[in-house]
């Protein structure tokens, strides 16, 4: 099969390599899929350059998202999922072989049903960015009559949490670096939308809301925004982040915080527990069957020019997900 691989860290350009290696096959409780497109997310980048531990593995295929069909299953999987479009999650996550590659095998729970109206470009853009989102919005409860502010509204992230808490019945406020942005989350469903360059966001979100401030924070960048998103939430409100690169060990207003009763969520979507995995599942499955979701891409790369895919996601300027096509 063709497949992108490396067998040492560092600069895309160097280190990804594309060529031949054995397909895989399925073992008991697996699925054997046929891949048609791979997702590439800032933890692969970060992965490939190092930037997190050395190898893992000798030899790496790369990316934990993608989309496909199922071709053959193990033993205790039902034949009856040959031949079912599905999206993949969790593909490299602690295993050395991802969705970069023309097949992967891995648990039948990690291949999920692809809904008929959804393609294979977005396929590759569930499995982190969408799920990501989802958990950070759901975890504590129902979203209705809320106020969501989505720091980042823009993001790979960021655009699926403003759609999912538009779904979920809340109003949203997001922040965004620039008009181009801007424009990319109200047609995702902001009702409010920040430039955080230009504007002082704390003043911003109380006046759009009447002082009131937000029920619930989706945050890409937790200690950097702590100066912000502890002004503007409310008593009992929750603040989600899932990152928090920029100041990775932030001062906390720990006592103001606790007396308004603020639940701190950090999240990491390769750890979900199977309960929560389940939940965010059944939710996107249901957006993508009601066509509630716009699944942005920004660019699509052939396997050939997969270097060139994790470049794209290491510039920061686009606006949206990179995916390789492996077809």
């Amino acid at each position: 099969m063709k497949a992108a691989w490396y067998d040492r860290v560092g600069p895309a350009a160097e280190v990804l390599q594309v060529g031949d290696l054995p397909a895989p096959e399925c073992g008991p409780g697996e699925v054997l899929v046929r891949v048609a497109t791979s997702g590439v997310n800032p933890s692969d980048v970060k992965s490939r350059a190092g930037l997190r531990r050395g190898m893992p593995f000798p030899r790496v295929i790369p990316h934990s998202d993608g989309g496909g069909v199922i071709e053959a299953v193990g033993e205790g999987v039902p034949a009856s999922r040959v031949g079912e479009r599905v999206w993949l999650w969790n593909s490299a996550w602690q295993r050395p072989f991802g969705t970069c590659a023309q097949y992967v095998a891995l648990p039948a729970a990690q291949a999920v049903p692809l809904p008929a109206g959804t393609d294979f470009l977005a396929a590759a853009c569930l499995g982190i960015p969408a799920m990501t989102a989802h958990r950070c919005l759901f975890a504590d409860g129902p979203l209705t009559g809320r106020t969501v502010l989505v720091m980042g509204g823009a993001g790979a992230v960021g655009h699926y949490a403003v759609q999912l808490a538009r779904w979920g019945g809340a109003r949203v406020i997001a922040t965004v670096s620039g008009p181009d942005k801007a424009a990319h989350a109200a047609a995702g469903g902001a009702e409010v939308v920040i430039n955080y360059r230009t504007e002082d966001v704390a003043a911003a979100v109380l006046d759009a809301t009447g002082g009131a401030g937000v029920d619930h924070v989706v945050d890409v960048e937790f200690g950097g925004n702590l100066p912000v998103t502890s002004k503007v939430i409310k008593a009992s409100g929750v603040i989600a982040a899932y990152g928090s690169f920029a100041v990775p060990e932030p001062v906390v207003p720990a006592a103001a915080l606790l007396l308004n009763d603020v639940t701190i969520r950090l999240v990491l979507v390769y750890r979900l527990t199977p309960a929560a995995r389940a939940q965010a599942i059944a939710d996107l499955t249901a957006a993508l069957e009601q066509g509630a979701l716009d699944h942005a891409i920004a660019a699509v790369r052939p396997l050939a020019e997969v270097a060139g895919a994790h470049q794209d996601v290491e510039s920061g300027r686009l606006i949206g997900n990179v995916v390789v096509t492996l077809d």
